[in-house]
């Protein structure tokens, strides 16, 4: 009975004190604070929270005092609106020093969310790192030609300090040891990106214009863009590997074409939700040398060298392979006349959409894999100058033949793709890939430290993988996967800190930095998973910017690929790392025992590692 009533003097004294520091609050003018209610106790939290938020910004944006032009196009709105509305986007992901007190549980649930002021300065600190984090991203894109990493990265960050309280004064140091001002190394590092992003007419066939993009010289591995065609301004198109196009409107006249290089990125936000918000409700900044004039010289097309049929062709400076680093090379000889011959009957029927006239230039599994190539979007051959053949154990393998698919429902976008060509002994197309970046390429096929067959075995494998994504053939993705693999799929989530309410039950508060949750699903709840995906999507296309790759040390010819990803659909699209570690010793039969995702490097262990699992 003693026992009972400490307990009970417990109670009453801990109640007392709570409801001591709840008017201290209320009356206090060092506190801010937001008041909810609901049916549960997290219902009434989040009504709490967004008061709460709404009283910081008005705060913030009253002692922030900033001179600012108006900024949406009938003026009725400010950068310092603007500015309060950014601040708005802050939210339980991110607001990690307020503090929660239940005073009622449900069903009639009252909770008050509440900070010191003195304590706002944190509030803009993690923000303050996810832009440093940003620029870093940038940094390291740039060392690789990916002009749109650095575009994208760049942005956001200089979209992320408007929703800081003085982002002026935030520093960054460059390589150099030299200190900018954050927000103009940004502009000044967009600009000069700009600059170095070169656009020439390459040919033209009809409506329909090459181009060739360079970036600081050499081909761009990749970069969006939108163009005036003479009536619109087009969906967003990726150029791949220094090749862009441009599909004119009938009857186009002019001169130059005007052009746009893709710097916001807003659709591929999701997977960055405090990108995404900031996005939503500030107005994009104008970057005036985004956009240029590109001259269409029908001259240049007669400069393009003839190529008698069959012949070898020579490598251009834009080639997307990198076969030719391989010591010796094995392009096929006097055969090669026929499987040219082949290429241009697939081509000739594409052009003409005459596809089942082709149906015997391949087996089953081929003519399943180019029905599906053909639906995949409006499907246009770009290039087939630049074809070669190459043996690859049993088979032949053809490379550099170009095409682009162009999607118009959602998030309107057209690809380039390199695609790449097997024939089997009875010289019949027997399968189909995209074929990868030479970024991706060159990590793979510099690694003169394993021999040419299992680089080869690697590249086909990675190709082969990120075209079943394309063609939605879930069927080569079951066979890839082991029955027993462990697959992880990365979930940004907080994590949980406890604190007490009233009855000095613990309640689940989202106080702490963002971790990733190791998601682990069975092959088949992947498989489903992943079902859904495609019946929801118009397109998927995923592209490699770069890999590393390490051989296991033990189960042969093993290999662990971590891999920078970027994953568009037309209902989604994000950027983040994968990792495959996969069994090749029977290079026509690979099979991935581990496959994790992430969506960004951890700040304490960096990337999922073989050693991690």
């Amino acid at each position: 009975m003693n026992r009972y009533f400490s307990i009970c003097a417990i109670f009453f004294v801990a109640l007392g004190a709570f409801s001591q520091t709840w008017e201290t609050i209320r009356d206090g003018e060092e506190y801010i604070y937001g008041e909810g209610w609901g049916a549960t106790v997290a219902e009434a939290d989040k009504q709490a929270l967004a008061i709460l938020i709404s009283k910081i910004a008005t705060n913030v944006s009253s002692q922030s005092q900033r001179d600012i032009d108006l900024t949406n196009n009938n003026g009725a709105i400010s950068e310092q609106s603007q500015f309060q509305h950014s601040v708005e986007t802050y939210s339980q992901a991110t607001l990690t020093n307020t503090r929660q007190i239940v005073l009622q549980k449900e069903p009639e649930a009252y909770v008050v969310r509440w900070m010191r002021k003195a304590e706002l300065d944190k509030l803009f600190e993690q923000r303050k790192r996810k832009a440093l984090d940003l620029v870093e991203t940038a940094g390291r894109a740039e060392e690789k030609g990916e002009a749109d990493v650095v575009l994208r990265n760049c942005y956001w960050a200089l979209t992320l300090l408007k929703s800081l309280q003085y982002p002026d004064e935030v520093m960054f140091r460059d390589e150099t040891g030299r200190e900018h001002v954050l927000t103009n190394y940004l502009k000044e590092k967009m600009d000069e990106t700009f600059s170095q992003l070169k656009v020439d007419f390459d040919e033209q066939d009809g409506n329909d214009v090459r181009l060739q993009i360079t970036y600081k010289g050499k081909p761009v591995n990749s970069v969006d863009y939108t163009y005036y065609d003479g009536q619109s301004w087009s969906a967003i198109y990726s150029a791949k590997d220094g090749v862009g196009i441009i599909e004119l409107a009938p009857g186009y006249a002019d001169t130059q074409v005007q052009l746009q290089f893709e710097y916001e990125y807003k659709g591929e936000a999701k997977s960055h939700p405090e990108v995404e918000a900031v996005l939503n409700v500030v107005s994009k900044t104008p970057m005036r040398r985004a956009t240029t004039n590109v001259r269409l010289d029908a001259q240049k097309k007669d400069k393009v060298a003839k190529v008698k049929k069959g012949e070898a062709v020579p490598m251009s400076s834009f080639t997307t392979n990198s076969i030719e680093i391989l010591n010796p090379p094995t392009p096929i000889g006097k055969e090669a006349k026929d499987y040219m011959s082949v290429v241009e009957k697939m081509v000739t029927a594409i052009q003409q959409k005459n596809y089942q006239s082709v149906r015997d230039l391949f087996t089953d599994k081929g003519w399943d894999m180019f029905r599906k190539l053909v639906e995949y979007g409006r499907a246009k051959v770009l290039d087939s100058k630049d074809i070669r053949f190459f043996e690859d154990n049993d088979a032949v393998v053809e490379r550099g033949l170009r095409m682009s698919f162009s999607f118009a429902k959602g998030v309107k976008k057209l690809f380039v793709e390199d695609v790449v060509l097997t024939f089997d002994a009875s010289q019949k197309i027997d399968n189909i890939a995209f074929g990868l970046g030479k970024t991706a390429e060159d990590d793979i096929l510099n690694k003169g430290v394993w021999d040419q067959k299992s680089r080869f075995a690697i590249m086909n494998f990675l190709e082969n993988y990120k075209t079943a994504y394309a063609l939605k053939r879930l069927d080569y993705i079951e066979s890839v996967f082991d029955d027993d693999a462990v697959i992880i799929t990365g979930t940004v989530i907080n994590r949980a800190s406890s604190s007490v309410n009233l009855e000095n039950q613990s309640q689940i508060s989202q106080e702490g930095n963002l971790i990733i949750k190791k998601n682990r699903q069975t092959k088949d709840e992947y498989l489903k998973n992943l079902k859904r995906c495609f019946e929801r999507n118009e397109f998927v296309n995923i592209r490699f910017a770069s890999n590393d790759v390490m051989k296991m040390g033990q189960g042969g010819e093993s290999y662990a690929i971590q891999i920078e990803q970027d994953y568009y659909s037309s209902t989604y699209g994000d950027k983040g790392y994968l990792m495959l570690i996969v069994d090749i010793n029977e290079p026509t039969k690979p099979l991935i025992k581990l496959r994790t995702w992430q969506p960004e490097k951890d700040p304490e262990f960096g990337l999922y590692g073989p050693g991690d699992f």
